[in-house]
């Protein structure tokens, strides 16, 4: 029986990654439990003060399909590369020309939003089709493959 899976990514700033990724995947932030409307209505009722409330966040797939991102505040910033890191699939099926313009599209609209574009590597056939690395606004590297 497979497991359900949970990416969790340490962070500064857990409401704007959270944000960033949810607009990167076309996620939604995760709505609030049970009955209440908004997020800050559940937590008043669960007593988290003011100054804890971007403690974490979360994003989901709105298909139910993907697994979800949870944000987590860390005191340290990030230090080193990223040993496991996410990939974009922002071109699958295309090649050549054709898949490079893709990425290259998303990764203009990615930057628009806080990232930043890291690295070109450009098609190597056979194995290779060629991807974009990037880091999203807290240096967590990607890749759009």
């Amino acid at each position: 029986m497979a497991r359900e899976t949970q990416i969790t990514l340490d962070c500064a700033d857990p409401a704007a990654l959270a944000a960033f990724w949810a607009e990167a995947l076309g996620y939604r932030l995760q709505d609030p439990p049970g009955t209440f409307r908004t997020w800050d209505e559940a937590l008043d009722a669960m007593g988290v003060p003011p100054q804890r409330r971007n403690d974490a966040s979360a994003v989901v797939d709105p298909d139910g399909a993907g697994p979800r991102l949870f944000f987590q505040r860390v005191p340290e910033p990030k230090q080193v590369k990223n040993r496991v890191h996410l990939d974009v699939r922002a071109a699958p099926g295309l090649t050549g020309n054709e898949r490079m313009a893709a990425l290259e599209a998303e990764a203009e609209r990615l930057v628009s939003h806080g990232a930043a574009r890291l690295q070109r590597h450009e098609p190597a056939p056979p194995l290779g089709a060629g991807h974009i690395i990037m880091a999203d606004p807290e240096g967590n590297e990607f890749c759009l493959d």
